[in-house]
């Protein structure tokens, strides 16, 4: 059983991305396997934050669409979608094989970056993609679409930067093909952020790659041998980035300046319908309906009764958007206040535990330095496209949900402590 959830968590990581039909059924029996195993031989897991949170997430759920059902029973599902958040907590099989090993989680983590490699050059037409954004065309790959193109591109390069030192440490033929393929991997993210000309993911990166720099010099407790690495890495993805997409990103920026300001002058009835204005028009109609119902929301299709059900949004708006283009707001309208509040206790339990199992040791530091630059860029991003509603983020953020919880959960069994010491139960 322990080899068949490994091997899942690999096809999972591997082929999720280039192969659906092998990698999603593989995640799913990775899940549920892992879920049966926690429950089963979980001992001091089991009762510990990830099924606790999970089992709100099934309760908010379950709240909201009765809520739903009692107040507009025409606008909810026969029966209660709880796969909507609860697919965010495949994390915790995922963990459970990876068994609190460091080498197996890098292992996935590059299974899924060389996932990536694949699906963007081997289908068909992938090459003429890469040949239109390098001629300043929006690229788009067969993944989903270009914004979704570019969080993954993004994370990929987050990764190769905190990892770095692992890449080009030591010596021989081996440790030389590392470096060659760090190097081919590096530049197909940066090309590959430039080429589908996503403004969220520019911005997430121009934040957090300072944030990566002072963190990889930081001379704390334990001085990182890696630090120089990871500054360099840094300064060079910047150089280069800089240098090379100048031009499409200051084209790119500066076509929506008009709009941002007419909305910050509240002018919200003249705003073209363009990327931005089509976003500005949702967000302030999301918020008349957060307003009527804030605690439980208007359950799973909240997204979609705000475009289809808001008078004053243009009609091409309501044709070409069914999500509000921003996962925090899509949760409030969704789940309310009481959805919300599980989500970030989630992300608080996982910050909290990734900062202790750093600590403690248990955690390397270069991937805790990942783990900060992930979770500030994400939350960026997610502010600007509702990536946790849709396969791909739900893919990246269990991946590497995933990867920390393991290292989480062996430094609980290590200490026995508790990532929130004030939760411990009898039973534990």
């Amino acid at each position: 059983m322990c080899w068949l959830g490994l091997g899942c968590v690999l096809l999972y990581a591997g082929l999720r991305l280039w192969a659906p039909p092998v990698g999603e059924p593989a995640g799913t029996l990775m899940a549920v396997l892992g879920l049966f195993a926690v429950l089963r031989w979980g001992h001091g897991l089991r009762n510990g934050g990830a099924l606790w949170l999970l089992l709100a997430v099934v309760a908010v759920q379950l709240i909201s669409w009765l809520g739903g059902y009692l107040h507009h029973p025409e606008w909810v599902t026969d029966t209660p979608q709880l796969d909507r958040l609860a697919k965010w907590f495949l994390f915790i099989g995922l963990a459970w094989w990876l068994g609190g090993s460091s080498r197996v989680t890098l292992l996935a983590w590059g299974l899924a970056l060389l996932g990536l490699m694949v699906v963007v050059f081997w289908p068909e037409g992938s090459l003429e993609q890469w040949r239109l954004g390098l001629e300043g065309a929006r690229a788009e790959f067969t993944i989903r679409n270009a914004q979704h193109d570019a969080m993954l591109f993004a994370t990929g390069l987050l990764g190769l930067v905190c990892f770095a030192g692992r890449c080009w440490r030591g010596s021989g033929a081996l440790a030389w093909g590392r470096r060659v393929a760090w190097s081919l991997a590096l530049i197909v993210c940066l090309v590959g952020i430039g080429i589908t000309q996503t403004r969220a993911v520019w911005l997430a990166l121009l934040l957090v790659m300072p944030l990566l720099a002072v963190l990889a010099g930081w001379r704390g407790r334990r001085p990182s041998r890696k630090a120089g690495w990871g500054l360099g890495a840094v300064a060079l993805v910047m150089l280069v980035g800089a240098v090379a997409f100048h031009e499409p990103v200051a084209e790119r920026l500066a076509n929506e300046n008009r709009i941002i300001a007419q909305a910050m002058e509240n002018d919200w009835k003249s705003l073209p319908y363009s990327s931005i204005g089509n976003r500005l028009l949702t967000w302030r109609a999301s918020l008349d309906w957060i307003a009527e119902r804030p605690l439980i929301g208007w359950g799973e299709e909240g997204r979609s009764l705000v475009i289809e059900h808001t008078e004053w949004l243009p009609a091409k708006t309501q044709a070409l958007y069914g999500h509000l283009h921003n996962t925090f707001l899509e949760i409030l309208v969704g789940y309310g206040l009481l959805g919300l509040s599980v989500v970030l206790a989630l992300i608080a339990w996982i910050g909290l535990g990734t900062w202790q199992a750093w600590r403690a040791g248990v955690m390397p530091g270069d991937m805790a330095l990942f783990a900060a630059g992930f979770f500030v860029f994400y939350a960026i991003v997610n502010q600007f496209e509702s990536y946790g509603s849709f396969w791909t983020g739900v893919y990246v953020q269990n991946l590497v949900a995933g990867g920390l919880v393991t290292h989480i959960w062996r430094w609980q069994i290590a200490t026995g402590r508790r990532v929130f010491p004030a939760l411990r139960s009898k039973a534990a």
